[in-house]
């Protein structure tokens, strides 16, 4: 991946994500998320966790003494073994999930977006795409960016169920979009996507961001990009922050490399270009430069 890419990704802001439907086993199913343990104030910041923890019925930490600050425009990774409470993180931040301790305050009125890692549907649900995008859109919403730009125009009038995992992440951003949030929450987008996907979706997040204007928290375990695309890292081990700060900081960090090695940074080197019209992704072993984007270990939580 060539560096004006990177570099124009480091330089956007990025953009807001979905909800999930229709009678389905979840919370989502209207536009709004119920947002459960959020407490709304006058912030500089879009949300603010502090000493937030979460632990189970049973006495397990699921994240223990989380302190972090969201501003407008950041991109934020939030990377870490399985297990390591990511997911919760991201839930905490949705509303979705009730802290134990700590605090959680969000801007007045902030329109938060969401997709998650998976949209849970009865498998004999008679949906197509389109009329899962217009679900509680009493409104008729519309995203600031058109539907060929997002890349789902030729899927609306597909069955919901039988999109691929990757179409099916381009909808749920897609209907995130529909309430133009200030703040993006993503949970493992990119799972299960092949490379060019990822490449793809990566891109596609820049673009929105530069176009919006919001802020997003991403679960990911797509080093590589997070590396190159992100203002900050936050890295979780057993509910607990072990680092934070730049890329670059963290990429250095003992406890970084205690994790995911400290060779990371020389795995692989993926880079795009165009030929012909299309985009054609290269993965070889290379020493990272400023033109390639180390595809590091993969670590899914």
């Amino acid at each position: 991946m060539n560096s004006d890419f990177v570099s124009r990704l480091r330089r956007s802001k990025f953009p807001a994500p979905v909800q999930t439907a229709s009678r389905l086993q979840s919370p989502l199913i209207k536009n709004d998320i119920p947002q459960t343990s959020l407490r709304t104030v006058s912030l500089s910041s879009l949300l603010t966790l502090r000493n937030t923890a979460v632990t189970t019925d049973t006495g397990g930490q699921l994240l223990q003494n989380v302190n972090l600050a969201v501003e407008p425009g950041q991109i934020i990774s939030v990377i870490g073994p399985n297990g390591a409470g990511k997911s919760t993180l991201i839930r905490v931040m949705a509303g979705l999930q009730k802290t134990t301790l700590g605090e959680v305050e969000t801007r007045s009125s902030l329109r938060i977006g969401y997709v998650p890692q998976k949209l849970v549907a009865p498998a004999t649900l008679p949906i197509t795409t389109q009329a899962f995008m217009q679900l509680h859109n009493r409104h008729g919403a519309t995203s600031d960016l058109p539907l060929a730009t997002l890349g789902i125009e030729s899927l609306l009038n597909k069955p919901l169920l039988a999109l691929s995992g990757g179409e099916m992440r381009r909808v749920l951003l897609a209907r995130a979009l529909i309430r133009k949030p200030q703040l993006l929450l993503l949970d493992e987008p990119t799972a299960g996507v092949d490379l060019i996907g990822q490449v793809e979706f990566y891109q596609l997040l820049g673009k929105i961001r530069d176009e919006t204007g919001c802020a997003i928290v991403i679960v990911s375990h797509d080093l590589h990009f997070v590396m190159a695309a992100t203002d900050r890292v936050l890295c979780l081990d057993q509910g607990l922050v072990c680092c934070h700060g730049a890329p670059e900081e963290v990429s250095h960090h003992p406890e970084y490399q205690a994790l995911f090695g400290a060779g990371t940074e020389k795995a692989f080197a993926v880079f795009s270009h165009a030929m012909d019209g299309h985009q054609h992704v290269h993965v070889h072993a290379h020493p990272h430069g400023s033109d390639h984007i180390d595809a590091g270990e993969s670590v899914h939580g």
